[in-house]
């Protein structure tokens, strides 16, 4: 096919299209251009809206709105004079007609690029989250230009994933160094919850071309689902230095900050989000979780509720206010949810999260079998999108009590960095562990930092949660030599070290899965104190059952599965019990309730630690919580939900045939 001809030069083409290349680069230079065009071809329509669009981006909205409007009223399927006009529009505060503008922009050309970015974030500004979402998502589709990459974009956008990749692996065998391939194939990655390989990819997409704004941001995201925040914010603060407006790089930098426990910056961002976007309700939302991780819940509570007004639909608001856990719901509130669960058009995430709310709504009104209901509903919603195989856990676990042995680890005593500075608390969640945490992180020689997410990480290296093909984990280990052990060990207490703040001796991790790591533990952090929260069987699970995790958790959606989970966390217990180097101390939640003071000091002992009066009052400790149980842990120890489970005992008979004999076998002697 022949490529189309040049304009001559000196022509009026020529020149157009010299002054409109000029534009994004030297808006001033392009509007001199423009001018001197219209000298010759007076109003020529192409050489107004370069003019029009050189103001506009020199900042003088009102001088490009004198051009912009009778020109988008001369020919009004102009497409990129309806942009123009929009976003100028938008410059001077007439919000509403800068969003009829663009909405005419992509309905005249779906593939303006622009124009839906824009609409996007007038839509974001509106408080229109959907919309936003929605018209970013028709951005990244008519970004793409290359054609040989236009189906795959299609079919992302249409959600047709499988067929996505299939179509993109083949791009990439044939242009293995394609940017724009490789980022819409970690899109497609990213959409199916694979965002260690998505990072992967844009990774490798910056290394070819470290200028390009889109893959940086989507590299970020990726990090931050990764649990990564002190690697996404150098890539963030990067983005902002260019861009220091931008409502999405904000945002997800102070969700960054908040992973590394920078509670204070992330608010500032989100208070400063609030005075340019105030219409806007994820972000008074996430304002409401940071508020409620350094304690200001009654702060919390106004910016969750704010949220709510502003959109009545958005069930995570609800499910946080229920989730402080400290106060019921008002019948207006009540009957707020079930108007929203009427809708038939309701999204499943407002739907699920609706379904919890009104689950302890029903559960302070005292009406069980409602609670149960709801709570069930919410969980049956969740577990649909889990990919969750109890198989995998039962596996391994066969293979850690198979490869740990004492013989095991007495042919590998002294590995691993000797620091002894990790406390580490395991168990279910929803056990107790963070009681526990507060009450070491109110010692003076203990941090309390998060629930960290380094050592999965570390497993993940060595084959844990694989595909096939490659080698299982924990079986992987035996091939390491004492340099590696060391070095992982090593590589831990570095990367955690940003959630240090106080310079203590000694600080905790208290991500309860790790239960499935202490063999990994023991060899790479062999002077670790590890501390197993446990609790009865029925009140560990039914808790967990009627909590909606923000991530991770998959096995909590089903009450058979949820059984069979604690059997095999109990089976890897008793396993590591049985071996004298498996140095384990216990903790169980029902009798630190009871005795708070002799757990106290055999806790405290068994960390090596002097016992302080303060670890009695942990309730007085002000420091971030960034858990569910944030507010629990703030008040002195109650006895309230010891015994909850028994009102739902009667819907409990899955939970129960799935524990079989660790229903009864579930508390071990202490350590």
């Amino acid at each position: 096919m022949a490529k189309p001809a040049k304009a001559p030069p000196g022509s009026l083409a020529a020149a157009l299209d010299r002054a409109s290349r000029r534009l994004a680069g030297d808006p001033a230079q392009a509007g001199r251009e423009a001018e001197a065009i219209l000298k010759v071809a007076v109003n020529h329509p192409p050489a107004l809206l370069i003019l029009g669009s050189a103001r506009r981006r020199l900042g003088d909205a009102p001088g490009a709105l004198a051009i912009l409007t009778p020109l988008a009223g001369a020919y009004p399927r102009a497409a990129l004079t309806q942009y123009e006009l929009g976003m100028a529009l938008a410059d001077v505060g007439e919000a509403q007609a800068a969003l009829t503008a663009l909405r005419n922009a992509t309905a005249l050309n779906r593939d303006l690029a622009e124009a839906w970015r824009a609409l996007g974030d007038r839509l974001f500004a509106d408080g229109d989250l959907a919309g936003a979402e929605a018209a970013y998502a028709e951005h990244a589709r008519a970004a793409i230009q290359d054609p040989a990459l236009k189906s795959a974009a299609q079919a992302l956008f249409e959600g047709a994933l499988p067929q996505a990749e299939q179509l993109m692996r083949r791009h990439l065998e044939l242009q293995p160094d394609d940017p724009a391939a490789l980022q819409l194939l970690a899109e497609v990655f990213a959409r199916m919850g694979r965002h260690a390989d998505a990072g992967l990819l844009l990774d490798r997409c910056l290394a070819i071309d470290p200028d390009l704004d889109g893959p940086r941001f989507a590299f970020s995201d990726a990090l931050f689902r990764q649990q990564k925040g002190a690697e996404a914010i150098p890539h963030l603060q990067r983005l902002l230095a260019q861009s220091p407006k931008d409502p999405t790089y904000r945002n997800l930098l102070a969700a960054c900050l908040g992973l590394v426990g920078e509670d204070a910056q992330a608010i500032a961002i989100y208070e400063g989000l609030l005075t340019d976007f105030p219409r806007q309700p994820v972000v008074w939302l996430n304002h409401g979780h940071a508020l409620r991780t350094v304690g200001r819940r009654d702060d919390a509570i106004a910016a969750y509720k704010r949220c709510i007004a502003l959109a009545p639909q958005l069930g995570d608001a609800y499910w946080s206010l229920a989730n402080l856990k400290v106060t019921p719901f008002e019948p207006v509130e009540v009957a707020a949810m079930s108007a929203q669960l009427a809708r038939p058009d309701l999204l499943a995430t407002d739907r699920l999260h609706l379904y919890y709310a009104m689950g302890k709504a029903l559960e302070d009104a005292g009406d069980a079998a409602g609670a149960f209901e709801n709570y069930a509903r919410g969980a049956a919603i969740r577990r649909a999108d889990a990919q969750y195989d109890t198989s995998e856990v039962a596996a391994l676990t066969r293979r850690s009590k198979a490869l740990f042995t004492q013989a095991f680890f007495e042919a590998r005593a002294g590995s691993g960095a000797p620091s002894g500075a990790p406390i580490f608390i395991v168990g279910l969640p929803r056990s107790g562990s963070t009681l526990v945490e507060q009450i070491l992180a109110s010692h003076s020689a203990v941090e309390g930092t998060m629930e960290l997410p380094d050592i999965g990480l570390i497993a993940k290296t060595l084959g844990f949660g694989g595909r096939d093909g490659e080698v299982c984990y924990p079986d992987s280990l035996a091939g390491l030599d004492r340099q590696t052990l060391a070095a992982l060990g090593a590589s831990f207490l570095q990367t955690t070290a940003v959630h240090r703040k106080l310079g203590r001796l000694f600080f905790v991790d208290k991500m309860p899965n790790n239960f499935q790591h202490i063999g990994l533990i023991r060899l790479i952090l062999p002077n670790a104190k590890i501390i197993d929260v446990r609790r009865h069987p029925l009140g560990a699970c039914f808790s967990a059952f009627k909590q909606h995790f923000a991530q991770g958790q998959a096995f909590s959606y089903d009450l058979a599965e949820l059984g069979t989970y604690y059997r095999d966390y109990l089976e890897l217990m008793n396993h590591f019990d049985s071996l004298a180097s498996g140095g384990v101390h216990r903790v169980i939640y029902e009798d630190l309730i009871e005795d708070p003071e002799g757990e106290v000091r055999r806790l405290l002992d068994h960390c090596g630690l002097p016992f302080e009066a303060a670890c009695l009052k942990f309730h007085e400790n002000a420091r971030p919580v960034r858990t569910v149980s944030s507010e629990q842990v703030r008040r002195p120890i109650y006895r309230d939900g010891l015994e909850q489970w028994r009102a739902y005992e009667a819907w409990l008979d899955p939970l129960k045939a799935a524990l079989g004999p660790a229903l009864q076998g579930w508390r071990r002697p202490k350590s």
